[in-house]
């Protein structure tokens, strides 16, 4: 960065740490910005602050929200029955979008991966089991079809068998490694139609 003056090689320094922005991209974003006027650039600034400082995690369902609870948990006019089991915020939007399911959420900010020591208790599943004792017939685990997806949906059929409710899996008309957040709505709706429960 020394060809660049400080503040400048800072700038490229810390948009290169975002995922998917390597040090081209972060060095072109960067030039863009210098080249936006002053006013433009606060408020791209003043919007990362601002849904930094509201937006937090619901104490129920561990989803993104600016009020806890969020407006799914406390939605009345939800399914109230079933819980669709998530890896992360992305995926709700990404279930919402197919219009196709109107039940409660759980994220778990993850999936079980021993390979990266990411096991059970890394990933948020013991607010999850409360809620199955207070009336939920079927738990849809919509985690992503790869290895780590597998194991975390094989996980939570064990763990919530003996809960007596019934725990499916969405159809894999999804692209075996995929990320459920690039799933076309189509795709996404056939998949969730599709579900059937987890055997293990």
């Amino acid at each position: 960065m020394k060809h660049y003056p400080g503040p400048v090689g800072r700038l490229i320094g810390e948009l290169s740490k975002l995922p998917g922005i390597g040090q081209k991209t972060a060095r072109r974003l960067s030039f863009y910005l210098l080249g936006r006027p002053k006013a433009e650039v606060k408020e791209l600034a003043d919007a990362i602050i601002d849904a930094r400082e509201k937006t937090k995690y619901c104490s129920i369902c561990n989803n993104l929200t600016e009020k806890d609870p969020c407006e799914y948990c406390t939605s009345e006019e939800r399914d109230q029955g079933t819980i669709c089991v998530v890896e992360s915020p992305k995926d709700v939007i990404a279930m919402e979008s197919t219009g196709e399911y109107n039940g409660l959420y759980h994220v778990l900010h993850g999936a079980i991966s021993p390979m990266d020591g990411i096991g059970p208790d890394e990933i948020k599943i013991k607010n999850l089991l409360p809620r199955i004792k207070e009336g939920i017939d079927e738990v849809i685990v919509a985690t992503d079809p790869n290895a780590e997806g597998d194991a975390t949906a094989m996980y939570l059929a064990k763990l919530l068998k003996p809960l007596d409710v019934e725990v499916t899996r969405i159809a894999h008309g999804l692209p075996v490694g995929g990320d459920l957040e690039f799933a076309d709505e189509i795709t996404l709706s056939k998949a969730l139609e599709g579900r059937r429960e987890i055997k293990y």
